[in-house]
């Protein structure tokens, strides 16, 4: 049976709502992009400068982006946490002292559970930046550097449900964390250190943790006659042998493809006369989610495995991946 109030509502006009909200809140961004200011590099200062930590406090919608804020932060190289301003009446304001920054975010700026915080932070000397829409607000009265949303309509017919509003303190909250990281230097392999589990560690994960040893990277000299070659792509299960010149560089490979082309010739033929010149390979260092778009792109399901600062007989292989290793993982 139809709902009677989904049938009141075409679908071409539930999906014009939502390419409006969309656009509402698209346009919101850009006026908040153009207000940045030189507040936001205070903002930055101030938070570089904390000997301790980043707190972050705001109540209702304000407050689920202010855990968005602290978790962002945190995962990029500046510790943060999140305190509900009305647990922080009753014994959490203990959980900021001096040589903390406190964080403040409120759209009317008039949130009445938010004065405790304040005047706590006023007393033990901790820096406040305010985040709300309103300069004469509360907050911005006791915040030390004031980062002040612009004027826009929430994307509720009625003004009232924060939308417009919310998703301009997210967007505020990424832009400062981004920027610290970039002023940390916070890389990628610091990024892996606080990520070692979930899919975001499994990306950043370097191939060398993921390769097989060279115990198991099937091998073969050029002179090697194609019976054997085949014996070790088969012992080994990887459906590719490595083709290595007397210093153990790689030089070729062959393939389940190599053979087919060559099929008439294997009798008589050896490894060199079969194999593919250049065949693709990947850096021990370079990440997981990189070995495996090259793999992908290159359409071959296994490559060896280089080393990158070998100092003497460069090319040689130290382990293989196969496109199966980053699928066990979870990568695809």
């Amino acid at each position: 049976m139809q709902n009677t109030v989904r049938s009141a509502y075409p679908a071409d006009t539930i999906l014009e709502r939502g390419i409006e909200v969309v656009r509402v809140e698209a346009a919101a961004l850009q006026l908040l992009a153009a207000s940045l200011d030189q507040s936001f590099v205070m903002a930055c200062d101030a938070i570089l400068d904390s000997r301790r930590r980043v707190v972050i406090t705001g109540m209702g919608k304000s407050g689920h982006v202010g855990r968005k804020w602290a978790s962002t932060m945190a995962a990029t190289g500046t510790p943060a946490f999140y305190v509900h301003p009305g647990e922080a009446s009753h014994g959490d304001l203990g959980m900021l002292i001096p040589g903390d920054v406190l964080i403040v975010i409120s759209n009317s700026g008039n949130t009445s559970e938010l004065r405790a915080f304040l005047e706590y932070a006023s007393k033990i000397g901790v820096p406040v930046i305010g985040v709300a829409s309103r300069m004469d607000s509360l907050v911005m009265r006791n915040a030390d550097i004031k980062l002040c949303l612009p004027a826009a309509r929430e994307a509720c017919p009625a003004n009232i449900a924060p939308t417009t509003s919310t998703t301009m303190q997210l967007a505020l909250g990424d832009a400062l964390a981004m920027a610290l990281m970039d002023i940390r230097g916070f890389t990628a392999d610091c990024m892996k250190t606080l990520h070692p589990n979930g899919s975001l560690g499994l990306r950043l994960t370097p191939v060398s943790d993921i390769m097989h040893p060279s115990s198991r990277v099937p091998l073969v000299d050029q002179s090697t006659h194609m019976r054997d070659v085949i014996l070790t792509m088969t012992s080994m299960g990887f459906g590719i042998a490595g083709v290595v010149d007397p210093a153990g560089r790689l030089v070729g490979a062959i393939t389940d493809g190599d053979l087919r082309r060559h099929f008439e010739e294997l009798s008589a033929a050896t490894a060199e006369e079969v194999m593919t010149t250049d065949p693709i390979t990947v850096n021990a260092n370079m990440r997981a989610e990189e070995a495996l778009q090259l793999l992908n792109d290159s359409k071959v399901t296994a490559a060896f495995v280089i080393e990158p600062n070998a100092p003497v007989n460069t090319n040689v292989p130290i382990g293989i991946v196969h496109i199966h290793d980053f699928l066990r993982l979870g990568l695809n």
